[in-house]
């Protein structure tokens, strides 16, 4: 079998989550990762992360595992790295900084196949794309392509559920997020006031763009979603609250549930459905984009019902970067589309 040849740009959470995923596959390989840190600190990172718990050693330049030798290259922005020596398929740029069709542009101008973002973009690019909603549109002429973000993966899954099931007539989202790595840990002056303060110390209320590209995303919800975010002082393990107001009186809670556990029989990789009473350190390390809380559903005396679904981000966008590089590879392979 010939591997799919994945290079990563910056070394962060998301890019190394994909690493370990990659590390018991035989269909791809990551060849190359450009990264401004030490190798050194970059191989400490990725195997401290785990407690130990994968066997990747350092190689010089090279990190290397029963999964192959993978190059670590100096480099901190589009176009530093010529990914044509690499004879790269992909190129996952997980940096969270270069999102515009012009930084994505330089990465297939240095050799990259295909470029996917790890976030959602700034601007217009080929197609973006969550898995379980649309992946069934990708076409062999993409180049620059979104995964989404979790917090869209999430929400926009529950949405065509609900709106395949029933009729959603509107809809309002909370991201209840993990505190990010562009955050401070304390006060420092930044460009947003309130992105300014701690993450470890406040709830920090946010915007999300995740409304505006479900829209572009599944445009019959033009007009019909809003949506908010609080960075909240947790590492890891995030929450979305999603409220829809529904066409019929006679939803009831119960088949929200049904619809939502019928979706996951179907797609058990992408939604899991939890009975237990978790808490966000519970999710850490599930590759799921919707852990949907069976209990935590609560219905208005109309047609309103609040859900509650726990994600951890890094590691569901993780998982879902690589179905997407599955699909493309497989759309190369037999020409057209899905």
């Amino acid at each position: 079998m010939t591997k799919i040849r994945v290079g990563l740009m910056g070394f962060g959470e998301i890019p190394r989550h994909i690493y370990r995923l990659c590390l018991n596959r035989n269909d791809i390989e990551i060849v190359a990762i450009a990264d401004i840190g030490r190798p050194e600190i970059l191989h400490y990172l990725l195997v401290a992360e785990t407690k130990g718990g994968i066997d990747v050693k350092l190689d010089g330049n090279f990190l290397v595992s029963k999964n192959g030798r993978a190059r670590i290259v100096m480099g901190g922005e589009p176009g530093d790295i010529p990914w044509d020596i690499f004879n790269v398929d992909v190129v996952v740029d997980g940096t969270g900084k270069y999102k515009s069709r012009e930084d994505m542009e330089m990465h297939h101008r240095a050799g990259a196949n295909r470029v996917i973002l790890s976030n959602l973009p700034t601007n217009e690019i080929d197609r973006v794309v969550v898995v379980g909603v649309n992946e069934n549109t990708i076409q062999n002429t993409d180049k620059l392509i979104s995964a989404g973000s979790a917090t869209t993966n999430a929400a926009a899954i529950l949405l065509k559920i609900f709106n395949k099931e029933f009729e959603v007539e509107y809809a309002m989202l909370t991201t209840v997020h993990s505190y990010t790595s562009d955050q401070p840990l304390r006060d420092k002056v930044g460009t947003d006031f309130r992105r300014s303060r701690s993450a470890a110390e406040n709830i920090i209320p946010n915007e999300t763009p995740s409304p505006e590209w479900i829209q572009k995303i599944m445009p019959e919800f033009k007009g019909r979603i809003e949506g908010s975010a609080l960075n909240v002082p947790v590492p890891n393990g995030s929450l979305l609250d999603l409220t829809a107001i529904f066409k019929s009186k006679d939803i009831t809670i119960e088949m929200i549930n049904n619809a939502v556990q019928k979706y996951a029989d179907q797609h058990p990789e992408i939604v899991e459905m939890m009975n237990d009473p978790i808490v966000s350190t519970d999710v850490i390390g599930n590759s799921h984009s919707v852990v949907f809380d069976w209990d935590a559903s609560i219905k208005s005396s109309g047609r309103m019902i609040k859900t509650l679904t726990w994600y951890h981000a890094a590691k569901a966008m993780s998982a879902r970067i690589i179905d997407l590089i599955i699909a493309y590879d497989k759309l190369n392979a037999e020409g057209g589309s899905l």
